[in-house]
């Protein structure tokens, strides 16, 4: 599936020979990543082709004229389908030629220089743990380094992953995006334009059915229990009354698993929770809070009247989606569950897994449009 990768922007700039130039604006997930030339990526693509072949997707040609307004326009949209094609291959993702680039082109862009550096991660508590790393460390690499300090099993990394969290006032947490692996977190968290931001480490999948897999490993246990408690301390998880008493029974015992075992049956345990935005179903300029697990949506919706509906969007009738310019985060979660579903798919049946595949590649589809609706256009045609 492809990344949200966008180039909303680009800039004419003058080099140091008096020549022209264009400048590239690329963000991924709503956020700066680098700038870059069309020389740079052209390049890039001819080492990639060198690995891979032909199998890429078509890069955009040079000119060899001046370029019009609606030549540039047209150049800036074809780079951005490109950088978006050129990440739904999952072996160009993790070669050498494909994240090096991008890590040379993120430290250029904010001009980084490698070196050593101290970064604090936090925890689902909120405390956190300080690594030494390197400046040009991948999310990846800053993942293991985490994880090594904190003993959580390396088989065990898949389902966790870093995060950019935001604190607010009065103890608000707002999950702002998830880091690519590619990503570098010192460069993401020193460019961010989100004030108060923070790289915290969370478990990274939707279906809550998955914790079973990680209950054996002291580290990955201890971070259930911790998440858990935050989401319920934070309302993302709704237990009713009977299951808090038990909850904090629980708590008060020190008894993480049988915590968790009943946190499981809570009223969405596991899922990410969004920040309130605007919606248009059901009705245009309806106020929403999402709820995203377990292969569902749940949107709990305030009309412009002020009353209050739950809607529950079923990802198995979710088609497709478009991506606004301020919903990336949502679409990750959609595109998470969908890839779970594939993993237990391919478990049962190598030819199901296969079908639904070649139906993603054939029906599943990301517009990315650059306007100010946050929940995105999820509409009833498409489910």
């Amino acid at each position: 599936m492809k990344m949200h990768f966008c180039i909303p922007v680009s800039q004419q700039r003058s080099d140091a020979l008096g020549g022209r130039y264009v400048l590239y604006s690329v963000y991924l997930d709503g956020f700066l990543f680098c700038r870059v030339r069309y020389s740079q990526l052209h390049d890039w693509n001819e080492q990639l082709r060198r690995v891979f072949g032909n199998c890429l997707p078509p890069f955009p040609p040079k000119y060899y004229l001046a370029m019009t307004t609606a030549m540039a326009d047209e150049r800036r949209n074809q780079l951005e389908q490109y950088l978006q094609n050129v990440t739904m291959d999952p072996n160009v993702l993790r070669s050498d030629v494909f994240v090096e680039f991008l890590k040379l082109a993120q430290l250029n862009t904010f001009d980084i220089t490698p070196k050593k550096a101290y970064l604090d991660i936090f925890l689902p508590n909120e405390e956190s743990i300080n690594i030494e790393i390197i400046t040009s460390d991948t999310a990846e690499r800053v993942l293991e380094v985490a994880s090594h300090k904190i003993g959580l099993c390396r088989e065990l990394l898949g389902y966790f992953g870093l995060f950019l969290i935001q604190f607010g006032k009065e103890g608000k947490l707002s999950v702002v995006k998830k880091l690519a692996d590619f990503e570098l977190p010192y460069a993401s968290l020193g460019s961010s334009e989100v004030e108060h931001c923070k790289v915290g480490l969370r478990k990274w999948y939707m279906d809550p059915s998955l914790d079973s897999t990680l209950m054996d490993c002291r580290a990955a246990l201890d971070l259930l229990y911790m998440q858990a408690i935050q989401d319920i301390e934070k309302e993302w998880a709704k237990p009713t009354q009977a299951q808090r008493q038990k909850l904090e029974a629980f708590q008060k015992e020190d008894n993480q698993t049988k915590f968790l075992e009943l946190a499981r049956e809570v009223q969405h345990y596991g899922y990410l929770q969004l920040d309130p935005c605007t919606c248009d179903y059901p009705e245009p300029g309806s106020g929403a809070v999402l709820s995203v697990g377990n292969n569902e949506i749940s949107c709990c919706i305030t009309l412009p009247d002020s009353q209050t509906q739950d809607v529950i969007f079923q990802m198995s009738r979710v088609k497709c989606w478009q991506v606004t310019f301020l919903a990336f985060l949502l679409s990750s979660c959609l595109k998470k569950m969908i890839s779970e579903k594939m993993v237990k798919l391919a478990a049962k049946n190598p030819e199901m897994q296969k079908d639904y595949s070649s139906f993603l590649s054939r029906k599943s589809k990301i517009k990315i449009a650059k306007d100010d609706c946050v929940f995105g256009n999820i509409k009833e045609e498409d489910l």
